[in-house]
């Protein structure tokens, strides 16, 4: 909740000043200045978290906790290359093969019941996919108008 919750209040901060600083509101720039925010929130948790967002992995993956800091720092070079109009498009793309990479993840922490803020088994299980999956659609979605096809 708290990245869509970030997504909102910074697109529409960044819309009020493109129109207050350049006279006209700038949606696309808005628009990869938000998902950068979330991206950079999102990255946080890879360091904060690291022993939940290990436990989401599937057994089947190796090196976890350097696959955790890895992805950590992919979100971060995406949030920056979303900013740079020159590698706005292809970070966009990339950003959608991660995101769609990241969804099994996400169902597996789910199907697992894992809270990965708390490091344990006490998560909300199958039915926190109810807002998780449309939330990652909207992000696939967002970052493919904003990014893919500006």
């Amino acid at each position: 909740m708290k990245p869509l919750i970030l997504l909102v209040i910074v697109f529409i901060g960044s819309l009020a000043a493109t129109r207050i600083f350049g006279g006209a509101f700038d949606y696309m720039l808005s628009g990869n200045i938000a998902m950068a925010a979330m991206l950079l929130l999102t990255s946080l948790g890879h360091f904060r978290f690291t022993k939940g967002m290990v436990m989401m992995l599937p057994g089947f993956i190796p090196v976890k906790t350097a696959m955790v800091y890895f992805t950590g720092l992919v979100e971060i070079a995406a949030a920056i290359g979303l900013l740079l109009p020159r590698f706005r498009h292809l970070t966009g793309c990339w950003l959608i093969v991660f995101f769609v990479l990241m969804l099994p993840v996400n169902i597996n922490a789910a199907i697992k019941k894992i809270d990965y803020e708390k490091g344990d088994y006490t998560g909300s299980g199958l039915s926190y996919l109810w807002f998780r999956v449309p939330l990652q659609v909207l992000f696939i979605g967002w970052v493919w108008f904003f990014a893919v096809k500006a």
